[in-house]
């Protein structure tokens, strides 16, 4: 009841304003077209503009919801078509997994006008069109990709490189990825194709650059970082070494190699083989030395009696080596070969037979077989040569010998194949 004696009272306030401002404020309104004049009361005026303005307002919105649902229908049947053309690639993407590629490229490609993600469509319809072998259409998917995007060129390259990569052109796909690398420095996914095409083409220096990169982006394990590393220098080592005026190339890989590859005997005999080559062998020397002292090996043993240096003090190297392990068989045959080229004939027998009596091999067997020769002692010559042919032969795969198909036979079929044998003489 408040509130409508409130209302009245400020209905009758207004009035009294209004009429109270209609009295002193006097005006009209003249408008005049050709010959022709209306004029009017101020007042009255603006209550006419004011209504033609409600008028106006309400002609406008009728117009409106006249036009409205031809409006809404468009937007009711665009939805519709893009419910549609989802539907239709969901089923190309199932037939895509299922390997039915020519219904998987014909529902994607038809779907993809009206598709919200034409992009998916096209990239799908290019991978069918892939797996069945047509790789001009497959490419001319790959084109309508790119158009209907902005920003797909990352898509479509690595899509493209996939693909290359799976139709044994890693060259092509080398080339893409690093386009795509130049654009997109440490992209995960480029980084991992371009460790497979590395790896498809032997480029072991490319491998060897890229691995730093993978394993920042934690993309290889420290195990497979490892094993890359190794095969990566090890390739390249054997490589650059088969030219020996190459040794600078293979002393740079050496450096750039890390700390713990460095004590790897197989790499340690590649950079050995490759210094003897390039005539550099007391470097090779120096290696082995250094090798022997941290990180004891028989085969950095034994290729240090090979070495063609100072013998003498090879000798006195290896008699140290010699008091820390008496009883080393690969060690005391060194001792044999560098007292051989001192000279010292009794001391290299010596130094074979006790290794021959700490384990027996083939190789001290010839040495010694050699020796005794050249000391005219026949017997004992003939003796390990013997011995050393016979350690050859336990290391022979065991296959048929004709005493054993002899022994086979029945007295019947040998005495049939003396028969035969008379027959053909």
């Amino acid at each position: 009841m408040r509130k409508l004696v409130l209302l009245i009272v400020a209905g009758l306030a207004v009035g009294a304003l209004f009429g109270h401002l209609m009295m002193s404020v006097p005006g009209y309104w003249l408008i005049r077209v050709g010959d022709s004049s209306i004029q009017t009361s101020f007042w009255f005026g603006l209550v006419l503009l004011f209504a033609a303005f409600i008028v106006l307002h309400f002609v406008l919105r009728l117009l409106s919801g006249i036009i409205r649902p031809m409006g809404r229908f468009r937007s009711w049947n665009s939805r519709a078509r893009n419910r549609r053309a989802m539907q239709r690639t969901v089923r190309g993407l199932v037939a895509l997994t299922e390997g039915r590629w020519k219904k998987a490229e014909k529902t994607l490609v038809n779907a993809a006008d009206d598709s919200s993600t034409p992009l998916v469509n096209y990239l799908s319809a290019a991978l069918a069109a892939h797996y069945q072998g047509h790789h001009t259409k497959s490419q001319e998917h790959l084109n309508q990709a790119q158009l209907t995007t902005d920003g797909a060129e990352t898509a479509v390259g690595l899509m493209q490189a996939q693909m290359m990569i799976e139709r044994q052109q890693p060259e092509e796909a080398l080339a893409i990825l690093n386009r795509l690398d130049k654009k997109l420095s440490n992209h995960p996914q480029v980084l991992k194709l371009l460790k497979q095409v590395h790896l498809s083409v032997n480029d072991w220096e490319g491998l060897r650059r890229l691995i730093p990169r993978l394993a920042a982006q934690k993309l290889i394990s420290q195990q497979e970082r490892d094993q890359l590393e190794f095969k990566a220098y090890r390739e390249l080592i054997v490589f650059e070494a088969q030219n020996p005026t190459n040794i600078e190339r293979v002393r740079g890989l050496w450096a750039d190699m890390p700390d713990y590859l460095r004590g790897n005997t197989e790499l340690i005999v590649l950079y050995t083989e490759a210094l003897i080559q390039a005539n550099e062998e007391p470097i090779a020397e120096r290696l082995l030395n250094h090798s022997l002292d941290n990180h004891w090996d028989a085969r950095l043993v034994k290729r240090y009696g090979l070495l063609n240096v100072d013998a003498a003090r090879q000798l006195v190297k290896a008699e140290k080596w010699l008091q820390e392990r008496p009883n080393d068989p690969e060690l005391l045959l060194t001792c044999g070969r560098l007292s051989l080229r001192t000279g010292q004939w009794q001391k290299a027998l010596e130094y074979f037979e006790t290794s021959q009596r700490q384990r027996p091999n083939g190789e001290v067997c010839a040495e010694l077989a050699r020796l005794y020769a050249s000391l005219g002692e026949h017997n004992k010559s003939q003796l390990y040569y013997r011995h050393s042919v016979e350690m050859l032969a336990k290391s022979l795969p065991s296959l048929p010998q004709p005493s054993d198909a002899n022994d086979s036979k029945t007295p019947d079929s040998k005495q049939k194949d003396s028969k035969t044998i008379k027959k053909s003489a």
